[in-house]
């Protein structure tokens, strides 16, 4: 069982160079002393804050910085791009009529990297 995510959680991107806060709406949620999340609380910009610079050739600002560079690797502002939900989620807990966020959930982003939760925002509540 992993620990049920809320806001304040804090992600970690394979490809950003900082941490992220996911935020999450209080709209119709689960509170536990933060609104609980469930795997469509991956809007870019929304619940998903950018991870510092971004050091991904996918993403378009950094391969044109590092062909610029003449091939350095230069890495630019990070700009998530997550279109997918989270996967896999809870199987059995349900949050607004979505699958639960637990720890253990991943988030791709277009650029290529990675998302995973470093520390739930809550350290009480578990999730199957």
């Amino acid at each position: 069982m992993g620990k049920l995510v809320c806001a304040g959680a804090m992600l970690k991107c394979s490809f950003g160079m900082a941490p992220a806060t996911l935020n999450v709406l209080p709209m119709n949620r689960v509170l536990s002393g933060a609104p609980a999340a469930n795997i469509m609380d991956n809007v870019p910009m929304l619940n998903i804050m950018p991870f510092g610079m971004c050091q991904s050739l996918a993403n378009p600002t950094v391969a044109a910085a590092t062909a610029a560079a003449m091939g350095a690797l230069t890495p630019m502002p990070c700009i998530p791009m997550t279109v997918a939900p989270w996967v896999p989620g809870s199987g059995s807990v349900m949050i607004a009529s979505m699958p639960a966020l637990n720890d253990g959930s991943k988030l791709i982003c277009n650029w290529g990297g990675s998302i995973e939760i470093s520390m739930a925002g809550q350290a009480t509540v578990e999730v199957a």
